[in-house]
């Protein structure tokens, strides 16, 4: 396994969290967390390289899930109040190639991974 290919899922991943005001310590303990789990998996299947960034982030969208927060929440479905609070996901669903952030009320793309605004 690339040492590369962790670090870069890790800034695209830390990225993202920073851009919500949500790299606590905690999302980014559950980010190490996530890159050391995945770092073993691409070990066991190198093939899943273009996988890994988006496994990602879906492994810390789940821990943050589990501790009763969710991350993130879509902001391009206009404004709070007119559309229930709901959550990003990462498309496509094994998390790549080029993982994209997409609305799961409107199934738009809302950004790349590591491309998501404040």
């Amino acid at each position: 396994m690339d040492p590369a290919l962790m670090l870069e899922a890790r800034a695209l991943v830390l990225r993202d969290l920073q851009a919500r005001g949500m790299a606590t310590p905690e999302a980014v303990n559950a980010l190490e967390d996530a890159v050391a789990e995945r770092g073993w998996w691409a070990d066991q299947w190198p093939e899943g390289a273009v996988y890994v960034a988006g496994l990602v982030a879906q492994d810390v969208q789940d821990a943050l899930f589990e501790t009763g927060g969710r991350w993130p929440l879509c902001r391009a479905c206009g404004a709070v109040g007119e559309v229930a609070i709901h959550s990003l996901y990462i498309a496509p669903d094994l998390g790549g190639p080029d993982p994209v952030w997409i609305c799961e009320e409107s199934g738009d793309v809302v950004a790349p991974l590591g491309a998501l605004d404040r």
